[in-house]
């Protein structure tokens, strides 16, 4: 070797790395060594400890996401037969509303309002309930459809509810079917 090839140091990080390794598996040993067969019992055993407490949280986690997860199946499950039934509800309206003009039919209109308060109960029982709105309301494109925009009868009805095509339902908290509403320019 020459001088220059002596003074000049080339530095491996891996060699480095292993180096470092190596001592420290050697400071292990050597703790190990001086500690007593119960001391090393102990600690195997709080390792142990550590790693069932780690698995078990991990299977709780797993039971509470699970049981969530089963519920919103539930919900969705029964959404797809609400939102099935709401032009059923739709038509019971229609009728109940066609109904009430005609004066003779007054036995009729107590066997479909019968019927129509009986599906709405069930409905209700279930989980569904209607969004209340009225007519003059503030409009907000968070709670409802606009179908249309018509000029406004009166200034204080521009930007507000002039007519409610079709009702709102919720199922639980969660909205399955807008109000179609018409709003005021």
């Amino acid at each position: 070797m020459s001088k220059k090839d002596k003074n000049t140091k080339v530095e491996d990080p891996q060699v480095e790395d292993q180096a470092a390794a190596t001592v420290e598996a050697e400071a292990e040993v050597e703790i190990k060594e001086t500690k007593s067969p119960e001391e090393q019992l102990q600690d195997q055993l709080v390792a142990e400890k550590d790693k069932f407490m780690r698995l078990f949280a991990e299977f709780e986690n797993y039971k509470k996401r699970t049981t969530k997860e089963r519920i919103e199946l539930f919900k969705t499950a029964s959404q797809d037969v609400m939102i099935s039934m709401l032009p059923v509800l739709d038509d019971f309206e229609r009728a109940l509303m066609h109904i009430e003009e005609d004066k003779e039919a007054e036995e009729l209109r107590k066997g479909v309002l019968l019927i129509y308060n009986k599906l709405i109960n069930t409905l209700e029982q279930k989980g569904l309930s209607k969004i209340e709105v009225s007519k003059g309301d503030t409009f907000s494109a968070d709670d409802h459809e606009a179908i249309t925009q018509i000029p406004a009868p009166s200034d204080d009805l521009k930007g507000k509810i002039i007519d409610i095509v079709e009702r709102g339902y919720k199922l639980g908290d969660k909205v399955i079917r807008f109000p179609k509403v018409v709003i005021g320019q």
